[in-house]
Formats: C-alpha cells, structure tokens, sequence
C-alpha cells in the first residue's frame, strides 16, 4: 500500500507526473506492436505514450494509488495459460504453462509506465502476504538489457518480484491489450478468470475480492 505523507517520505518512484497515471498505450519497435498501436490510435489521442516516451516534458507533481484506474474484463473467461517462455536472471527460463496448479496473477510492465510503477508496492505486497496460495508474476515488457529490470526492481526493494521479462512484447500481442499495465488472473486450473487493464492497488479490499475468484 503507498502511504499518505509529507512528499519527503514518499518512495522516490512514486513522484510522477498526474497525466501519467493513465494507462500507457505500448508501442514496440516490433510488427507486432506495431499492428495494435494501430488498431488503437485513439488512446493516443487522449494522452497515451509510446516506448520512446520514458522521460515526460511535463512537470512533476506528487501521485498515490488513489488516482490509478483501468478496466475489468472477464470476456476472456476460460482461457488458458499462453503457452510462451519469459527470461530471467542468469538465462533461467519460466514456462507460463507450468505454473498450473496453484492461482496466478499475470502482471505485464515497464520500467517506463508510470502506472505500472505505482502498482509495484503494492504487487509486491501481495506476492508477500503470509499464507497466499497466489502466485504473482510480473513480466517486464522493457526491450533493453534484463540487468536493466532486475536493477529497477532490487533498487526499490521489490524483493517478492522476480525480474521476468518478455523483451519481444509475445504476451502483450497475445492478450491484444497494447496497453500497460495489463493483469491477468488464473486459477489453479490455468483457467483465464478476468483481465484488468490499467493500474491499481493490488492489496486493496476490493483486489482481494477480485483476487478470490480465483480460489484463493
């Protein structure tokens, strides 16, 4: 949970611009990307930001959880794990396909998007709740080095949150979302029970409501 206070004792990453707290549209520089950025020009318009926008011109201005939003949906009920492979540290590899068995929250970030930083406490916080059978598994949709997102995350202590990444953006083309952050929920069957796109704070009330459709 961000706490409330004095900007002098807030995290140092959770000093962001108001206009970032939206959802930020993904632009790779792969076909792929490029195809959804397409399909949904329109965010843009209203104030999404592309890969190339990782240093905003405009000023700072201190942001909570309080002003992260997005959007639940549960058209994708049923769905089953996406058969792909994301990289970790030192080479390992993780097959979302063999996380079957236990419930898993599917979270697709940047070191880049603003909301996406935001919700990291608190997705962190989750992974760490005592006694959770949830599993939490954030992938990076960064394209640089992955020495690059496991700093991002060990220098704020996001300790609970291994440094998965997805650096061709497969995931994000798979769920056809183009935005970040995008989350993804599963039950221990591997089953798709929704989707949410856009931020939000994961060990809030009604997360936890969300959360326990999965069988948590």
């Amino acid at each position: 949970m961000i706490a409330d206070g004095p900007s002098a004792n807030r995290p140092p990453h959770i000093l962001l611009p108001v206009w970032a707290l939206e959802p930020v549209l993904l632009f790779s520089r792969s076909l792929k990307a490029g195809v959804l950025g397409f399909a949904l020009m329109a965010p843009v318009l209203l104030g999404g930001c592309d890969r190339q926008s990782e240093s905003p011109a405009q000023p700072e201005a201190e942001a909570g959880g309080e002003g992260l939003s997005g959007t639940l949906q549960r058209n994708f009920k049923g769905e089953p794990l996406p058969d792909f492979t994301v990289a970790g540290a030192d080479g390992e590899e993780l097959a979302l396909t063999s996380l079957k068995g236990q419930p898993v929250l599917i979270n697709l970030w940047a070191t880049w998007c603003a909301p996406c930083v935001i919700e990291l406490p608190t997705l962190n916080a989750l992974a760490e709740k005592p006694g959770s059978k949830l599993k939490v598994i954030t992938i990076s949709q960064d394209s640089g080095d992955h020495e690059r997102v496991a700093a991002f995350l060990s220098d704020r202590g996001f300790a609970a949150l291994p440094a998965w990444q997805d650096a061709k953006n497969d995931l994000t083309f798979h769920y056809g979302t183009g935005t970040l952050p995008t989350t993804v929920l599963y039950d221990a069957e591997g089953r798709e029970v929704w989707r949410y796109v856009g931020g939000k704070e994961w060990d809030s009330a009604e997360a936890t409501t969300l959360i326990a459709e999965a069988g948590e």
